[in-house]
């Protein structure tokens, strides 16, 4: 699974419907939003502490044999997959699904020669300065995942990724599956959930529904449905897929934690202007939202000038509200807080602190406004520590 946006939700849709036909799963994730555990599930649920010490003690001891013979120590990422490896073996996982870290040809879950199928999600410029600074360039690092005769399902919004996956796929004789946003037809959208159908050859009929307001996961849960129905293939009921698709919530993405209050981990401008674009069909559909309040943080190392024009430009806030979060890349709140008001006329208050900033954000919201907070997985991680934890 690789893509810029949506990785993770597609990868959760596909793990729900695998679940539901009674397949033992693993699954591989990035990042983890509070707890290294996350990142490693079985049958749905994180691995315990107990079995990620025990095999973090393995795969330390075969990285530090390898060191001794004079190769590299894994990295981060690399020893983290490997712990999910020995976790899915020791637990006869029957499918894998795996989520890149980062781009896809030098990734380190592309080491699989032969997998079942491949899913590239939407692309958008992110990581430019290692993946490229073109959509071109960066699709073409996502094609690396594109294997001989292995199909791959992607989506097809954008014409500039949609033809380099192609000509990579064709290059190696993989079919491709392209899902187009005209064949995604909404049917309803409230302030829970987007119901929607899928216009193609297989069933123009079912109405399929996300639990979330955010646009981008119907696309990311029509793909997962194309790539299952590929996987099942007559013997799949779609039917009884229906309530499936509609239980999955995936955390950080668009998800109501508390009423009124909303975290989604929009953190680069392909992001934000989908979350843009989910607030304003949800006033068409719904009305208007007063007081609509924005929490917003972001690393140093992204494009936060231009994601935060348009926020400012799009998303119509009654006021923002500015913190940094507490990690060595997060920008500075001086600095952000100077941008949104660089943007917009309305209220922008900077914190000293996000305990502070989410604090505030609450009062501005009262009891019938909505509090969006966004900008960064590392905010969402932090707040969700805040409030309770990662169930929260």
């Amino acid at each position: 699974m690789a893509g810029t946006n949506g990785k993770g939700s597609v990868c959760a849709y596909m793990q729900a419907i695998l679940l539901f036909e009674g397949k033992r799963v693993g699954f591989f994730t990035s990042p983890h939003l509070v707890k290294l555990n996350e990142r490693i599930r079985i049958n749905g649920k994180d691995i315990d502490d107990d079995t990620f010490c025990r095999i973090f003690a393995k795969v330390r001891q075969v990285a530090e044999e390898l060191e001794k013979e004079g190769l590299e120590h894994p990295s981060y990422f690399e020893f983290l997959y490997g712990m999910g490896m020995l976790a899915f073996e020791e637990n006869d996982a029957e499918y894998i699904v795996l989520e890149t870290g980062l781009g896809g040809k030098l990734d380190a879950t592309n080491s699989f020669e032969h997998p079942f199928l491949s899913v590239i999600t939407s692309i958008g410029l992110d990581h430019t300065e290692i993946l490229g600074d073109t959509i071109e360039k960066i699709a073409g690092e996502k094609a690396g995942i594109i294997k001989k005769g292995v199909p791959v399902f992607f989506d097809g919004s954008d014409e500039r990724s949609s033809r380099v996956i192609e000509e990579t796929a064709e290059n190696v004789e993989a079919p491709w599956y392209k899902m187009e946003k005209d064949a995604l037809k909404i049917q309803e959208i409230t302030d829970k959930h987007i119901a929607f159908s899928i216009l193609d050859e297989y069933d123009n009929n079912t109405v399929w529904q996300v639990a979330s307001t955010g646009i981008y996961q119907v696309m990311n849960a029509a793909l997962a449905i194309r790539a299952m129905r590929y996987t099942f293939g007559d013997k799949a009921e779609i039917c009884k897929w229906q309530k499936v698709v509609a239980s999955v919530k995936w955390q950080g993405r668009m998800e109501e934690v508390l009423p009124g209050v909303i975290f989604d981990g929009a953190h680069n401008l392909a992001a934000i202007r989908e979350f843009t674009k989910s607030i304003r069909l949800q006033r068409e559909a719904e009305g208007e939202i007063h007081p609509l309040i924005i929490l917003f943080s972001a690393v140093a190392d992204k494009d936060y000038s231009h994601m935060i024009e348009l926020l400012c430009r799009e998303s119509k806030a009654d006021a923002y509200v500015i913190a940094k979060v507490d990690n060595k890349r997060g920008a500075q709140a001086d600095t952000l807080a100077a941008l949104f008001r660089k943007y917009t006329d309305r209220p922008v208050y900077r914190e000293d602190t996000l305990a502070d900033a989410f604090t505030r954000a609450l009062n501005e919201k009262g009891s019938e406004g909505k509090l969006y907070c966004l900008g960064s997985l590392y905010l969402v991680g932090e707040l969700k520590e805040l409030i309770g934890g990662e169930d929260a």
